[in-house]
């Protein structure tokens, strides 16, 4: 949890705003602007989210009630959806969380193998989960990937249809991380399963190597091909989602050239088994700050302007 900046909110509907969840110790592309709050009783702690630089708010705040209404294991649910039309808000149960930006850097660097493949593990299970219902996520990003002590919580929905409709350019939209997006949502192109594919291997990319778009030597060995096959620009040529579900609950998939040898997953243990050290640390002294942190109280902010209250009228 960091300290709140000028131009934060210090209240957004009936939360008073802690801090701001993200670190900004990192260059990765946020879907939207998330702030760690508290209700007026003290007794709910809650993650809220405020649209990002590129969305529109209206079609930010279309996509926040259809998370609203959806049940996939993994998906960080979405309790409350409030605001005006122009100035959109949702909120979230807290849970105790890095973005998986925060995690390389915590742990210092590339997560190990074994870690990356339980994140894919639960990102392939949440992701098919929703495209079981008939849901397309658009919005598979490192930074909406929270790893918590117990597994993935999976954020950002609907991140590409908020930021502009079918058919229109998105290659030039702040606020979207283009090394995650599907070459054919690009061109507007509409969010399908296999664009969630491509997100699949855009967060794997970097939680083995940093980087989205890597060049091939530096994927790890064991995980080059899947990676591989998921980031192909063809979406034809990228694995389906239960191909996926194959090579990680066997680690030897078959098709679309993915393969690999036989690792630990997910599926063989608890997450927590898979957890570097340093990130369980950093996620320990996270639950300290959120425990011990206290609201601020009325601050003036940049230009001496009165504190910034996020309207919450309908």
């Amino acid at each position: 949890m960091e300290h709140l900046r000028g131009d934060d909110p210090v209240r957004i509907g009936p939360y008073t705003v802690l801090g701001r969840f993200d670190s900004g110790s990192h260059p990765g592309v946020l879907p939207e602007s998330r702030y760690i709050a508290r209700s007026a009783d003290g007794d709910r702690t809650v993650l809220v989210c405020l649209p990002g630089a590129g969305a529109d708010p209206a079609r930010w705040a279309v996509e926040a009630r259809h998370a609203r209404d959806l049940s996939v294991p993994g998906l960080l649910p979405v309790d409350e959806v409030g605001g005006t039309t122009t100035a959109p808000w949702y909120a979230a149960p807290y849970v105790v969380a890095l973005p998986l930006p925060d995690a390389l850097v915590a742990h210092g660097g590339p997560l190990p193998e074994p870690f990356v493949r339980a994140l894919g593990a639960s990102l392939v299970s949440s992701l098919g989960a929703a495209h079981a219902q008939g849901v397309v996520h658009a919005g598979a990003t490192p930074s909406a990937v929270l790893v918590t002590p117990v597994g993935i919580r999976l954020t950002g929905f609907g991140t590409v249809r908020s930021a502009g409709a079918d058919g229109e350019y998105r290659g030039n939209i702040p606020g979207l991380d283009h090394g995650s997006l599907p070459p054919e949502q690009v061109t507007g192109g509409r969010p399908r399963p296999l664009g969630d594919v491509h997100g699949i291997g855009a967060v794997l990319s970097y939680a083995s190597t940093g980087h989205t778009v890597p060049e091939r030597d530096e994927i790890p060995a064991g995980l080059r091909a899947v990676i591989t096959a998921c980031l192909a620009r063809d979406p034809a040529h990228r694995p389906a989602v239960a191909e996926l579900e194959a090579v990680f609950a066997t680690g030897n998939g078959r098709g679309h050239g993915v393969a690999g040898g036989p690792q630990a997953t997910v599926l063989d243990a608890p997450f927590a088994t898979a957890l570097p050290p340093r990130v369980a640390v950093a996620l320990a002294r996270v639950a300290a700050a959120v425990l011990a942190a206290e609201p601020s109280g009325p601050v003036h902010l940049r230009g001496n302007r009165p504190p910034l209250v996020h309207d919450t009228r309908d």
